[in-house]
């Protein structure tokens, strides 16, 4: 029998591989976290997670327990609705950024309304920067889209959210792509505000490297098309690269881009939307390992 509880706790470790991140998410002390953890692994006779003072990463039966930890955590869920006879009503505006088009995010979305046929979810595609504005106006509930790590200092615990996973941006194009140092990057970017599109031109602005725009969209599909097409780079995260691109290598001189943070962030909380928010939130939260690219 593994407890729920740890199993929680396992996937936000998994998720963030991050001990102190995993912490803020479960509002636990990151020692708690860590027996939590201990326990499981006593309980599967495994060790779940490589770790030492500088990363953390899951062992091979740690990647197994990831698909259990989901399972086991939805099932213990419409469980625990069907008993206690709560469904959820209402309507929910939930924001997802382009990233996740190619991911199972229709999975995590579809297995909601299964389980909460009475939540009326409508769901709105975009850029993460404008997902943020739609948010700030009261035009969405939920949302789920990149941040800038460390964007939230200054600014009321309520805009802070929860940290679903942290990644690295990275410049992809195809293997056949050979940059030229004499001449300007040709760049592959959604248009403003997006965060990627940002986080390029500064990177390369910092650099003192010329740049020129090859290909501006509003798609991520038409990024892909593109950038597959050898038009130019992209910054993308690296969890999530696109089939038929790689990340450039070191010798194409590209400046590095930064971390970045995925994130769910709600509108107003005592909103009628609250209980399907939370209800989805905590879905997407189970799920996270399933909006990642292999």
């Amino acid at each position: 029998m593994f407890d729920p509880v740890q199993l929680r706790t396992f996937l936000a470790v998994a998720q963030t591989l991050s001990f102190t991140q995993a912490a803020h998410r479960l509002g636990l002390r990151q020692s708690t976290v860590s027996q939590h953890v201990r326990k499981l692994e006593e309980a599967a006779g495994r060790r779940l997670f490589a770790r030492d003072t500088h990363a953390v990463d899951l062992t091979e039966d740690g990647e197994a327990m990831l698909g259990f930890a989901r399972t086991i955590l939805e099932a213990n869920e419409r469980a625990a609705g069907f008993f206690t006879g709560t469904r959820l009503r209402g309507r929910l505006r939930f924001g997802a950024s382009e990233d996740f088009v190619l991911t199972r995010m229709p999975e995590v979305l579809e297995e909601f309304r299964r389980d909460h046929p009475e939540v009326e979810l409508e769901l709105t595609v975009e850029l993460s920067g404008t997902l943020h504005e739609l948010l700030a106006a009261g035009r969405l509930d939920l949302v789920l889209a990149k941040r800038r790590p460390g964007a939230t200092r200054g600014r009321p615990e309520a805009a802070t959210g929860r940290l679903v996973w942290r990644d690295r941006l990275v410049w992809v194009g195809t293997d056949r792509l050979r940059l030229d140092a004499r001449q300007p990057v040709p760049l592959v970017v959604f248009p403003p505000p997006a965060v990627t599109r940002a986080r390029a031109l500064e990177a390369l602005e910092r650099q003192g490297r010329d740049w020129r725009i090859a290909c501006t969209s509003g798609s991520l599909n038409g990024l892909i098309a593109a950038t597959r097409a050898g038009l130019g780079v992209m910054a993308h995260s690296l969890g999530m690269i696109p089939p038929g691109l790689v990340r450039m290598p070191s010798r194409a001189g590209l400046p590095d881009l930064g971390g970045v943070d995925f994130v769910l962030l709600y509108g107003e909380r005592d909103s009628a939307a609250r209980g399907p928010a939370d209800a989805l939130a905590e879905a997407i939260l189970a799920g996270g390992d399933r909006l990642q690219l292999p």
